[in-house]
C-alpha cells in the first residue's frame, strides 16, 4: 500500500510540473502573437486612413464641380455690389464727338473768369461772332481747313516781315500733336516757315534765337511754352492774325485739350495774355480746329 501511494503522489506532482510548463509556453508565446498582431494593426489603420482621406477628396471635388450651395449664391446675389466712380474717359467714350463751337470757348472763358473779375469785366472779356473763324465740322485736316478759314494765305505770309513773331499760331495739347499737325501743314504753308514752340527736348532760349535770327510766319505748340515765350518776351502777339486751338482732337484717354486742367489753365492764361485783347479790337481771329 504504501508503494501505491507513493506512485500516486509521484505521477500527482509529474502532472502539476506539466501543467506549469504548458502555462509557461503559452505565456511565451502570447507576446510574441501580440507583437506580430500589432504592425498588422498598424497597417489597418494606416489604409483606413488613406482611405477616408481619398473620400474626402472626391467629396471636396464634387462640390467645388457643382459650386457653392444655393444659400450662398442667393446671400452673394442680395449683398449690394460697389459701384466704379466713372471717369472723364468713360464719360467721353460713351458720349457722340461733337465739334466745337465759339460757343464752347465763351463758356469756359466765363466759368474761369467768374470769381476771378466782376460781371462788367465779365461782359467786357466776351467775345463777338465776328472774332471767330469758321469751326472745323470733324471733316477737315489741318491744311484744308487753314485753305478754307485763309484763303489768301499766299498773299498775307509776303507781307510778312517782322521778327520775333508769327502770323499763324496752332494751339495744341502736347509736343508729339504738334509734330503731327507741323507734318499736315505741308500742303497748306508753301514758302513759309515754321517753327516748334513746345518744351519737350527745346531750351526756352533757342527758341528765342531762332524767332529773332529770321521771320517766321507759322508757329505750332502748347500753351505753356508760348505763353512763356510771351512774358519773355521772345514771342510778339503784334503781327499774330490768326490763333488756331486744337480743340477737337483727343488723345488716348479721349480727352481735349479743354478736358486736361493743367493745358486748360495754360490755354486760358495764354489767352489772357493779350489775345482776348486783340480780338476786341479785331486784330486776331480764332478758329477752333
Amino acid at each position: 500500500m504504501r508503494t501505491f501511494f507513493s506512485l500516486l503522489s509521484f505521477s500527482f506532482l509529474l502532472f502539476l510540473d506539466a501543467s506549469e510548463s504548458e502555462e509557461e509556453t503559452k505565456r511565451e508565446k502570447r507576446p510574441r502573437e501580440e507583437i506580430k498582431t500589432q504592425p498588422e494593426k498598424r497597417k489597418r489603420n494606416v489604409a483606413e486612413k488613406t482611405n477616408k482621406a481619398k473620400k474626402k477628396k472626391k467629396t471636396h471635388v464634387q462640390e467645388e464641380a457643382a459650386g457653392p450651395p444655393e444659400n450662398e449664391t442667393e446671400n452673394k446675389s442680395s449683398q449690394p455690389q460697389k459701384k466704379r466712380k466713372k471717369t472723364i474717359t468713360d464719360v467721353l467714350a460713351a458720349s457722340e464727338p461733337k465739334p466745337g463751337r465759339p460757343a464752347d470757348l465763351q463758356d469756359l472763358l466765363a466759368q474761369y473768369f467768374s470769381d476771378k473779375r466782376s460781371v462788367i469785366e465779365q461782359e467786357e472779356l466776351k467775345l463777338q461772332d465776328s472774332c471767330f473763324l469758321s469751326s472745323n465740322d470733324l471733316s477737315h485736316t489741318l491744311s484744308s481747313y487753314l485753305k478754307q478759314v485763309c484763303p489768301k494765305w499766299a498773299k498775307i505770309q509776303k507781307q510778312h516781315g517782322e521778327k520775333s513773331s508769327v502770323v499763324l499760331l496752332v494751339v495744341c495739347s502736347s509736343a508729339l500733336r504738334a509734330i503731327d499737325l507741323i507734318k499736315q501743314l505741308t500742303t497748306f504753308k508753301g514758302e513759309a516757315r515754321v517753327i516748334k514752340l513746345f518744351a519737350k527736348h527745346i531750351k526756352i532760349e533757342e527758341q528765342v534765337k531762332l524767332l529773332q535770327r529770321g521771320v517766321t510766319h507759322v508757329g505750332v505748340g502748347t500753351p505753356g511754352r508760348i505763353s512763356a515765350l510771351i512774358e519773355k518776351e521772345g514771342l510778339s502777339l503784334q503781327a499774330l492774325r490768326f490763333l488756331v486751338l486744337d480743340w477737337n482732337w483727343r488723345d488716348v484717354k479721349l480727352r481735349r485739350m479743354a478736358d486736361i486742367p493743367e493745358i486748360k489753365l495754360d490755354l486760358l492764361k495764354l489767352l489772357e495774355s493779350g489775345v482776348l485783347a486783340a480780338c476786341r479790337e479785331n486784330r486776331i481771329k480764332v478758329g477752333l480746329f
